[in-house]
């Protein structure tokens, strides 16, 4: 009898170390493909999602706002969404994105942002390659910048852009961008300087001037950041009885570091809409060349609760130094 506990024991240990080490091979970090999305999940939390199919715009409004290629929601890891998309005052807003606002190709001066002038638009292609690892999930998609003109279309910038997301601590997350540019013809692809265009976030409706706040890291704040250039800027603001934020961060490596930004001023006669834009060519125009490839990193911190400026300053130090 005593044989046959001990057995049963012994075998009871067996099925609680398996168990464990199942446990311990679980993977935190998972992706989800469907329906034109590529969502990350982290512990079993959607954080990040990725439109590679086509959203099309509300019905009624014209179908040239139709969009691929964009981050919605981008969700705190307390399950609240910081961007937005096709809004009513800005149908061709879409979340986390990064279309040039004036660039001269091939003699004509065009604009792939504002798409309501249908001179031109950006398009998810294709994925080179999506993964994941124990912590991280990684996916790499090819952007073409296509030129519409006299019904025709022409790509003119190929982009392949690399997303990193991974979660270092419980109450904040990170995806690192890398964006690598490459001309698709012959041709040059020339940024000309103009007042915003590149990375940009359009932020939850839920946030406006009396809720929200925007810092640099030269310390300007909603008031003043407009048109200074920045390491990082971090916006954050209540999210229903939560709060929460993102931190923008720009990489010394980028074109025109450290950016100009763009970011919507306010008035007391606005609700005061948040849209936070890395515009490196806001100053100076960019020369893209055909056979060379040109990268812009950016890293996005995204967390619930408060952050202060010395730990965004810190988390930067830390990306650049790594």
């Amino acid at each position: 009898m005593k044989k046959i506990t001990l057995l049963f024991a012994f075998i009871g240990f067996l099925v609680s170390c398996k168990g464990q080490i199942n446990k311990e091979e679980e993977t935190p970090v998972n992706l989800i493909k469907e329906n034109g999305v590529l969502t990350i999940e982290i512990n079993k939390k959607p954080l990040v999602s990725y439109h590679y199919g086509v959203k099309y715009p509300p019905k009624g409004v014209d179908s040239v706002y139709q969009r691929s290629g964009f981050i919605h929601p981008l969700k705190t890891i307390g399950g609240h969404t910081l961007t937005r998309i096709q809004p009513e005052d800005h149908y061709h807003h879409y979340g986390i994105w990064n279309p040039w606002t004036h660039v001269l190709f091939e003699t004509d001066t065009l604009d792939f942002w504002n798409l309501a002038k249908k001179e031109g638009t950006v398009r998810f292609v294709n994925f080179k390659s999506i993964s994941t690892d124990h912590d991280t999930a990684t996916y790499q998609t090819m952007h073409e910048h296509v030129v519409l003109k006299n019904g025709q279309e022409k790509t003119a910038l190929n982009e392949l852009q690399t997303v990193r997301v991974f979660q270092p601590e419980a109450n904040y997350y990170i995806v690192d961008f890398k964006i690598d540019y490459s001309c698709a013809t012959d041709e040059p692809f020339k940024i000309l300087k103009y007042r915003y265009g590149g990375f940009g976030f359009r932020a939850t409706e839920a946030w406006g001037k009396n809720n929200s706040k925007i810092l640099s890291s030269e310390g300007k704040t909603r008031l003043n950041v407009d048109s200074t250039t920045a390491k990082w800027c971090m916006i954050q603001g209540e999210l229903g009885n939560d709060y929460g934020g993102i931190i923008m961060m720009s990489h010394p490596n980028n074109y025109n570091h450290p950016e100009p930004l763009r970011v919507w001023p306010v008035s007391d006669e606005e609700s005061g809409d948040v849209f936070v834009n890395y515009s490196p060519t806001k100053t100076k125009n960019w020369l893209l060349e055909p056979g060379k490839t040109y990268t812009l990193n950016y890293r996005l911190v995204v967390f619930d609760g408060t952050f202060s400026a010395e730990r965004a300053e810190k988390l930067w130090s830390g990306y650049v130094n790594r």
